[in-house]
């Protein structure tokens, strides 16, 4: 069972590449919230920011071109329909 992904069970689920933008952007929203704050809790919240930022956004690509490699392989997922998955096991 998922809660936040799209599945046969959790139709009105999302993509995974969508949750990680939205979290991406919410990171950065933050970010820049403390960017001009010199004090060194908040310059080292920062640089981990920065590093959370950049893994972000290798996962996001890595989620696409996951769901780009499904697509050409196996058509539109259906999931969001209540179909079943297009590899592994319901």
């Amino acid at each position: 069972m998922t809660r936040f992904l799209v599945s046969e069970t959790n139709p009105g689920g999302r993509k995974l590449e969508d949750i990680l933008i939205q979290l991406r952007a919410e990171v950065l929203t933050r970010s820049t919230k403390i960017s001009e704050d010199t004090r060194p809790e908040a310059l080292h919240v920062m640089g981990n920011n920065m590093k959370i930022l950049e893994h972000l956004s290798a996962a996001i690509e890595l989620a696409q071109d996951s769901t780009h490699l499904l697509d050409r392989a196996f058509g539109p997922s259906e999931a969001a329909h209540g179909g079943p998955p297009r590899i592994g096991v319901a």
